[in-house]
């Protein structure tokens, strides 16, 4: 088979404890999934889920003990952090029920969905698309995959992110307000999930502005930490 131009390089993220890569087939996004954040955005109470999403180059892989780089994007001026739990699917589905959804996940990782927070307010208040705030170039970085076998009690985890050293963010995975296997049971009933998607599944309260310089360290308990500098 020939191309009429170059094809794009695939994109993966290392695996913990093996050489193996995940090759990324799409990312999703859940909004305001912890009620904290929620009331913090304007919005209260246990609102049916929504998803958006990133496309997969928005990834930026970070290894295990690296720090990343990401620069900071352009038509900006208020880029928040949003600290997340990632999970990988291995085994896709269509209407995946929430007692099945742990038959589909292969791993779990330390996600950042990046958010230009001024371009999503406007576009909201105009009632158009918001993928200018959330889908742009390298608004997704990423930790090393592990497995769900080596990865703990992630529904129980702790969450956080430091900037600078200074604790923004820090919950529990328990306090999603649609827990992973609810939100796998709804996302699916929507798309047929594939073998290489990513789920970022939601952020807790303290999103806050990061600017150029700043240095981001994200982690959930039992994972390897994402350490991401803003260039």
């Amino acid at each position: 088979m020939s191309f009429v131009i170059t094809p794009p390089a695939a994109v993966s993220v290392p695996v913990v404890g093996t050489k193996d890569r995940f090759p990324v087939n799409r990312i999703y996004c859940v909004g305001r999934n912890y009620e904290e954040h929620a009331k913090e955005m304007g919005f209260t109470g246990r609102e049916p889920p929504f998803f958006f999403l990133k496309p997969a180059n928005a990834a930026v892989v970070v290894d295990a003990g690296a720090t990343g780089t990401i620069p900071y994007p352009s038509l900006t001026k208020n880029l928040h952090h949003e600290i997340e739990l990632v999970v990988a699917i291995g085994t896709g589905g269509k209407n995946i029920k929430a007692a099945d959804a742990q038959k589909h996940i292969y791993g779990y990782a330390v996600g950042l969905d990046m958010t230009r927070r001024d371009l999503q307010g406007e576009m909201k208040k105009q009632g158009r698309p918001w993928c200018i705030g959330k889908a742009y170039d390298d608004s997704a970085p990423i930790g090393p995959i592990t497995p769900a076998a080596q990865a703990g009690d992630v529904n129980n985890a702790e969450i956080y992110i430091q900037v600078n050293g200074k604790d923004r963010q820090r919950s529990n995975v328990s306090k999603l307000i649609w827990n992973i296997a609810e939100t796998i049971e709804h996302l699916s009933a929507a798309w047929e999930l594939q073998p290489g998607d990513l789920i970022y599944t939601g952020t807790p309260e303290g999103v806050n502005a990061v600017v150029s310089g700043d240095t981001m360290v994200g982690g959930v308990a039992g994972l390897p930490t994402l350490t991401v500098k803003v260039a």
